[in-house]
């Protein structure tokens, strides 16, 4: 065994046996490497990452490579779900060196820290003979590595500083419609999505989206959404049996995922697909909503009230070898023994066909006919077909269920936690579920008690009832917003104050004065080869951005304009660097937040509970919600309670209308 054995990553586990001197990331292992003055190996990936399991096969599990890795470097493992911080600054050397990126990520540095040479994936001559290679220069010749690692150290550390906006002028929202055109052109009119392969979801770009072609009346706009939405649940990339999302689609069809199903994403898209509802009253989005929170009650909530991070998409075959995919897929001969004299229906319905093939007689089931259309062709009524459906895929549900589980990985990230906390909280705005509700108060409790630590700052990771790794401000920003989202759904104020206790922690512990912008690692932590700036909007939002929409909506209910100003300046600067929008539809989410719409709603009264419940099925974007059955001292809801009667208080611009005593009648003027 190597060190890894003591860690309580999964993946780390999992290279625990290797016969490679694998070290965790820390500051024994950084000071072993300048002390030994050897080359640093820096492998990044994560437990549900398909190719960092081929690479583990072919190389680190090989006693060849490990003759030439041990000697001569010093050989650090990184679990990038865990250290996101050292994967982005890795990330950004690759980019440098290579032009793209991926995991597994693998970098070799000095002994302080700084790269010389990395990539993705190696077969294992290409590896070996590299590595053999960089010893060698090293060796003979350590100066020129030395320039090579400062030049890029440079570009590491101007890579994602954001220029500061030296202009005064405040640009309108409106600026934001020649960034849709342009994004536009992307659209994949006919599945949904971009135009192009892999494809991934994107949620934060179809909440804003869905958003701006609300308020714009965009309805292109909306009907792309509305596709894309449909397209996804029909896919493979969505389990109609089990419920949940895979991370992405190798295909434009959104037909054969890459097989991992990873908590950040599904917590997303249930949020996404809840708004979408709530906009349309579509069974589709319902039904998606439904089995998504299935599944991850079923499959990765413990009982500590935590979720996991991730199903992997390697699991067992038949002949007992670890296959992407095998849980998932079905072939013609086992859908024909289980539904017997309706596999006619079911192979039309599923694509058991050329449609839906996929490889060695492995069929991924993928809608794209409605059931209307499916039940038409068969002489059934669409309520006929829909039971159907259901039977049959609870018949198969069980059948898979005998199959070897994809492995999980079991850590909890608080992150994470938080984006599928609001996941829980948006579905029960939509679809009036209690039980959505009291999964999430559940999860803030394990929060709160479990990863807030009595000085003040969130844990990163929790696994085994140990809390670990001091949190980033994706944890901070993420947590920030699921609480003020807790708050809307239950007006209990604690969780709205435990929102602005931790952005303050945030502007002591994260905010720098003079690049405007929060770094993703906190002061008092160990220090990389370069600070970190998150702001560009990925699969999950920058951080930055989820922080400055969190700092506007704090400064309307704390009425406080040192929040506002930071949210503000921040989008300042941002604004003139955004060309490609689906990198910064977080940001735009903010800018619309300053058009002419956009208004507040405090509802007060001892009924103040029930009608928040119903203002939040409706689809009203433009609008912050908040409300008190008592007198509050909250600043936005100050003097407005009075005792037997229900008040509506719709405001903008810091100036409220006198209020109405008629929920119908405010949701009425509310609609755009």
């Amino acid at each position: 065994m190597n060190q890894l054995h003591q860690e309580t990553s999964p993946y780390l586990l999992q290279h625990a046996n290797n016969p490679i001197y694998w070290k965790a990331w820390n500051k024994t292992t950084l000071a072993t490497a300048q002390k030994e003055n050897k080359l640093i190996i820096v492998s990044i990936g994560y437990s549900a990452c398909h190719w960092c399991h081929v690479m583990e096969h072919e190389s680190f599990e090989n006693e060849e490579v490990a003759n030439v890795m041990n000697p001569n470097f010093i050989s650090i493992k990184v679990d990038r779900e865990e250290r996101p911080d050292v994967d982005a600054i890795y990330m950004k050397a690759i980019q440098i060196m290579t032009g793209r990126g991926g995991w597994p990520l693998n970098v070799v540095c000095l002994p302080d820290g700084r790269p010389v040479w990395g990539g993705t994936y190696f077969r294992k001559e290409e590896w070996t003979n590299t590595l053999e290679q960089l010893h060698e220069l090293f060796v003979t010749n350590p100066s020129k590595m030395e320039e090579y690692a400062e030049k890029l150290h440079q570009g590491i550390e101007v890579l994602g500083i954001v220029e500061h906006n030296t202009s005064s002028e405040t640009r309108h929202p409106n600026d934001i419609q020649p960034l849709v055109e342009k994004w536009s052109k992307s659209f994949d009119w006919e599945y949904g999505g971009y135009a192009r392969a892999p494809k991934f979801m994107m949620p934060n770009n179809y909440l804003f989206l869905q958003r701006y072609g609300f308020q714009t009346k965009s309805k292109d706009v909306l009907d792309f959404v509305d596709l894309t939405l449909t397209k996804m649940a029909y896919g493979g990339l969505f389990d109609t049996l089990d419920g949940g999302f895979s991370r992405y689609s190798v295909d434009i069809r959104w037909h054969v995922p890459h097989f991992e199903k990873m908590l950040y994403d599904n917590g997303q898209l249930v949020s996404l697909y809840a708004e979408a509802f709530k906009r349309t009253k579509n069974p589709l989005y319902k039904e998606v909503i439904e089995k998504t929170l299935t599944f991850i009650e079923r499959e990765l909530l413990n009982s500590d009230n935590a979720f996991y991070s991730a199903l992997d998409a390697d699991s067992l075959n038949e002949n007992s070898k670890l296959e992407e995919g095998a849980f998932y897929v079905w072939k013609t001969t086992e859908l024909q023994q289980l539904l017997k004299d309706d596999f006619d229906i079911f192979s039309t319905l599923f694509n058991v066909s050329e449609f839906g093939f996929w490889e060695h007689d492995n069929y991924v089931l993928i809608q794209n006919q409605t059931i209307e259309n499916v039940a038409s062709q068969f002489g059934l009524t669409e309520k006929e077909l829909q039971t159907k459906k259901k039977n049959w895929e609870q018949l198969l549900f069980i059948e898979r269920e005998k199959r070897p589980k994809p492995r999980l990985d079991d850590k909890s990230l608080t992150s994470w936690n938080a984006i599928m906390l609001k996941g829980f909280v948006d579905a029960y705005k939509a679809v009036g579920t209690e039980s959505y509700l009291a999964t999430a108060q559940k999860n803030a409790q394990f929060i709160i008690e479990k990863q807030w630590s009595p000085e003040g700052f969130l844990w990163h990771s929790y696994k085994n009832s140990k809390s670990t790794i001091e949190g980033f401000l994706e944890d901070y920003a993420l947590t920030i917003d699921a609480f003020i989202s807790l708050y809307q759904a239950t007006l209990d104020e604690n969780y709205l104050h435990q929102a602005k206790q931790l952005t303050d922690y945030c502007l002591e512990h994260f905010y720098d004065e003079k690049q405007q912008f929060f770094t993703f690692n906190s002061k008092n932590a160990t220090q990389l080869i370069a600070p970190h700036f998150e702001t560009e909007d990925n699969v999950i939002p920058a951080s930055n951005s989820v922080m400055a929409n969190n700092l506007y909506a704090l400064s309307i209910l704390f009425h406080n304009s040192y929040y506002e100003k930071i949210a503000l300046q921040m989008l300042h600067h941002m604004t003139p660097i955004i060309d490609y929008a689906s990198a910064y539809s977080n940001w735009l989410n903010l800018w619309l937040s300053l058009s002419d719409d956009n208004k507040e709603l405090a509802i007060c009264g001892e009924n103040a509970l029930e009608n928040a419940k119903k203002t939040n099925t409706h689809y009203l974007p433009h609008v912050l919600v908040a409300g008190t059955v008592k007198n509050s001292n909250l600043p936005f809801l100050e003097n407005r309670f009075i005792e037997n009667e229900d008040l509506f208080y719709v405001c903008q611009n810091k100036t409220c209308l006198l209020p109405k005593s008629k929920i119908d009648i405010v949701l009425t003027d509310l609609s755009l």
